[in-house]
């Protein structure tokens, strides 16, 4: 299922930007986390292909800047808050009225901006998040930063070597993820709070990444805290994570 043809959208801006489908039923757009993409998160480990078999249309973008969507380097084509509008624009252009919305990382932190700028899913999911990832993404993209321009440096072993490692295996444009970065846009709890949608928050029980996933949870409406196994970079390979969507999608009641 790692074979997807990409199919092409665009964004508000007119960049040419890539998703990929799987199944037919309810659509659930599911979006990838930084530095990866949505064959890698979605479909490698078999999340998009167990809960396509739910009966659900699993569309799955690649992030500006990412995959096989376009990989600008000019700063003007990442202005704060673009992840959020060309997820927008996908679910305008796709037509989406009645949907849901997931995210892992990056792509949680992007679901929370689109509730936030007019999307209304019946159902979300903010995976491999927590809440000073929302409130404060600054510390997190700190760490990425630093990666991003001191590549080579690193002692093997070290999660920034691994995190080389992997942004090598998916073929990651360095100056385009430092793009990305600046796109970034702060979350006061006191808007967290507006939002009403049904929310699942999932993290893995050792991922502390982005602080404290069951916080978010509690800081949401209606947030439901769940944990699988892992950490940050291994929960998303679990098929806990799959099934875990797919359980909330099965039972929580659409908002």
């Amino acid at each position: 299922m790692t074979d997807l043809p990409a199919r092409q959208f665009q964004g508000r801006d007119g960049v040419a930007l890539a998703y990929r489908e799987l199944g037919t039923g309810r659509p659930l757009v599911l979006i990838h986390g930084f530095f990866s993409t949505a064959t890698v998160n979605w479909l490698r480990y078999g999340h998009a292909e167990a809960i396509a078999a739910r009966g659900y249309r699993v569309v799955m973008p690649d992030l500006r800047g990412h995959g096989d969507s376009a990989r600008p380097h000019d700063p003007a084509a990442y202005p704060p808050d673009i992840l959020a509008d060309d997820g927008l624009a996908l679910v305008e252009q796709l037509g989406l009225a009645d949907y849901d919305l997931g995210g892992y990382s990056l792509g949680g932190r992007t679901v929370v901006r689109m509730l936030l700028r007019g999307a209304a899913p019946g159902r979300a999911i903010v995976a491999g998040m927590g809440l000073d990832g929302i409130v404060s993404a600054g510390g997190r993209n700190a760490y990425f930063r630093r990666i991003l321009t001191s590549l080579g440096s690193f002692q093997r072993g070290t999660p920034e070597w691994m995190a080389e490692a992997f942004l090598k295996t998916v073929g990651g444009d360095p100056e385009a993820l430092l793009q990305v970065l600046g796109t970034s846009v702060d979350t006061p709890r006191e808007a967290l709070a507006r939002i009403a949608v049904p929310t699942l928050v999932v993290a893995g029980a050792e991922d502390d990444d982005n602080g404290s996933a069951a916080d978010l949870a509690a800081a949401l409406l209606q947030g439901r805290h769940a944990e699988i196994p892992g950490n940050h970079m291994s929960a998303v390979a679990k098929p806990e994570l799959g099934l875990a969507i797919a359980a909330f999608l099965g039972d929580a009641p659409r908002g």
